[in-house]
């Protein structure tokens, strides 16, 4: 008899992990953009909030996406969709963190806190925001073209009776 493989497996905590911090990297995103509109300090400190959180969800996607590479990259038939899915996530990474710390600068060491800092954060959090539904496209790709990490159940679905 096919049994079915445990649930907790190392490549399946990258999909636990990486949807929490694509929900709140782009409702920071559409916070700060609110915020250009609005002068309620609501938004801003809840952008704010969302984009800390959001970019240490992240950086633990992209530990818990690396631990699955490894386990993930034999199996697919064509692997280069998964480095570039890898290499674009690092950049997604890297331009929501400088956001954070450009927003973190503005705020707590007293540099002028103008328009056209909160336009430079937004535009920079957009193209984030953009990087980060791409990301996503390859991420479904591998998942939903080549079974990246899924179990495949068997012809007559044996493992399940």
């Amino acid at each position: 008899m096919v049994e079915l493989p445990e649930f907790w497996r190392t490549e399946v905590f990258h999909p636990l992990s990486v949807h929490f911090p694509i929900v709140l990297l782009l409702m920071a995103t559409l916070f700060k953009l609110i915020t250009l509109g609005s002068s309620k300090i609501t938004w801003d400190h809840g952008g704010r909030v969302l984009l800390l959180l959001g970019v240490i969800g992240i950086w633990i996607s992209i530990y818990t996406g690396n631990l699955a590479d490894g386990i993930v990259s034999r199996q697919l038939c064509d692997p280069t969709i998964l480095k570039d899915h890898e290499n674009l996530a690092y950049t997604t990474a890297w331009i929501f963190t400088i956001a954070l710390l450009f927003e973190l600068l503005s705020r707590y060491v007293d540099l002028i806190k103008t328009k056209s800092t909160s336009i430079i954060l937004v535009l920079l959090m957009m193209a984030g925001s953009a990087t980060l539904a791409y990301v996503g496209h390859l991420g479904a790709e591998l998942v939903y073209q080549q079974a990246a990490g899924v179990n495949v159940p068997s012809g007559d679905c044996a493992e399940f009776n």
